[in-house]
């Protein structure tokens, strides 16, 4: 029997072949393709179905062999961690995207599996462990809605007073007239550490986030961290929370789970977006994060009237170029990693995420990405051109977007609904997939927290059921192949 043993990093599969060949057709599905079929096609020489048989198993048996037989005795230099299962040394990232790092926040990482090949792994993999207990948490509330207040009253009394926890609030949630005259609020009001947003920097401060809201609340989360994201648990307490899996009934044992570090985790790539303006060196904007990207632009020579718009952004969603008020067309080159794709004339172009996917995206025709994809989603709005379809593209390339030459007005573009800046021409758009991800604790797991999200949220295929033929009285008696005429002439002759 083919069988993948479990080895560290991709050192590749043992393969065996002491079974008979009967007995490999029995376990064909969960033994040849977790071992052989993953190995061809991540090599690109060949790929084996998992409903071959006969023949074709011999000769996959066989080069299996001559695999085994060629790296048997391979003694590679240095750590065997460094040998690719292909007998080449490996890459420096992974075959369909940046590898993301694998550590959230001072406290957060992904479990470590040796049945990773390379950095692709099975979404079902990706659980989350503490490798030291964590203590600090910030809460997240949803802004102007007073049926949250109650839920995040209780949260953060409970997180300081039974889980002994250091709890992070922005400074607008303690301003709030409506938590000033509760009187479970003002017990903890003193105990509860205060940020303002774009003044304090949060980095390596926080080991666990909390989301009491809608979908913004998680959108909000990935802007304040700009890079290493702490794990976000989110629940549902806003409109449509197609983010927000968690319901907040029984917070005290799904809150006590993930700090036990019994949660899966869904990795949900960003977009590093970087505005590159013309006359610019190559690099000069090429800031780490926004609050960095303010510093740099007040201290530049000009001195620009309010708080300079960021120029370099990691985004959740997506970002979108679009004609803003102008009256005509927008008029967009696109280019992918250097190369002349094609220039949009429409109302704009949306560059989104797979957890995008299902937002702006998918009302402007795009298709669903599950966000366990590496990917990106190009999606034009409105497009002057029938044959303009959005398109999926690999998730480690980078586009450029800027104005055509011959463009008649600027365009506006957004990071998530937010940061809203002007692109003219000579001026240039950079995105490309991040290497921090926002690691969202699932509920169930990665597959069921997303079908049940298209299904409740979106009601993704709803429609009413079709009858069985035993329920239509009046075509029981016919055929499949009764056609309309003969069916006509029998009404004919009984009427």
């Amino acid at each position: 029997m083919v069988r993948a043993t479990e080895l560290n990093g991709s050192y590749g599969p043992l393969l065996g072949s002491d079974e008979d060949l009967s007995r490999l057709r029995r376990h064909w599905v969960d033994a040849a393709a977790a071992a052989v079929n993953t190995t061809s096609s991540a090599s690109g020489q060949y790929h084996c179905p998992a409903g071959w048989s006969g023949p074709a198993e011999e000769s996959v048996l066989r080069k299996a062999g001559d695999w085994k037989r060629r790296h048997r005795d391979a003694k590679p230099s240095g750590d065997k961690q460094h040998w690719n299962r292909s007998g080449t040394w490996p890459r420096t990232r992974s075959l369909n995207a940046p590898s993301p790092i694998q550590q959230f926040g001072p406290c957060g990482r992904i479990m470590k599996n040796s049945a990773m090949v390379m950095t692709i792994q099975d979404p079902a993999s990706q659980r989350l462990t503490w490798y030291k207990p964590p203590l600090t948490v910030l809460v997240i509330k949803k802004v102007r809605d007073a049926s949250v207040l109650q839920p995040f009253v209780q949260l953060v009394k409970w997180l300081i007073e039974e889980k002994r926890m250091v709890v992070f609030v922005e400074q607008s949630v303690m301003d709030d007239p409506l938590l000033l005259n509760n009187s479970s609020f003002s017990v903890v009001k003193e105990k509860l550490m205060t940020f303002r947003d774009g003044k304090d920097d949060l980095t390596d401060k926080i080991d666990f986030i909390i989301c009491l809201g809608g979908d913004g609340t998680l959108l909000y989360a990935s802007l304040l961290f700009q890079q290493s994201v702490p794990p976000v648990m989110a629940f549902h307490l806003g409109s449509l929370g197609f983010l927000t899996p968690f319901e907040f009934e029984n917070f005290q044992e799904q809150v006590t789970n993930v700090l036990e570090g019994h949660a899966a985790l869904t990795l949900r790539s960003r977009l590093r977006c970087i505005i590159m303006r013309k006359g610019d060196e190559c690099g000069s904007n090429l800031l780490t994060s926004s609050s960095s990207s303010s510093s740099s632009s007040s201290s530049g020579g000009k001195q620009r009237q309010g708080p300079p718009s960021p120029t370099n952004l990691l985004v959740l969603n997506e970002v979108v170029i679009d004609r803003g008020p102008s009256p005509y067309l927008s008029n967009i080159d696109l280019f992918l990693d250097g190369k002349h794709i094609t220039s949009v004339q429409g109302d704009g172009l949306i560059v989104s995420t797979p957890t995008g996917s299902t937002a702006y995206a998918v009302a402007a025709g795009a298709s669903m990405i599950h966000p366990s994809v590496p990917a990106i989603m190009v999606t034009p709005i409105c497009p002057h051109s029938l044959s303009f379809r959005p398109i999926v593209v690999p998730a480690g390339v980078e586009l450029k977007i800027k104005l055509n030459c011959d463009a008649r007005s600027t365009a506006c573009v957004s990071f998530d609904g937010r940061h809203q800046q002007q692109l003219r021409v000579g001026d240039s758009l950079r995105v490309t997939t991040s290497i921090y991800p926002v690691p969202s604790i699932c509920a169930q797991d990665q597959i069921s927290d997303w079908f049940d999200s298209l299904a409740e949220c979106l009601h993704w295929n709803v429609r009413k059921r079709q009858k069985h033929l035993d329920e239509l009285s009046d075509l029981t008696h016919s055929s499949s192949n009764d056609t309309l005429d003969s069916l006509e002439h029998t009404d004919q002759l009984d009427s």
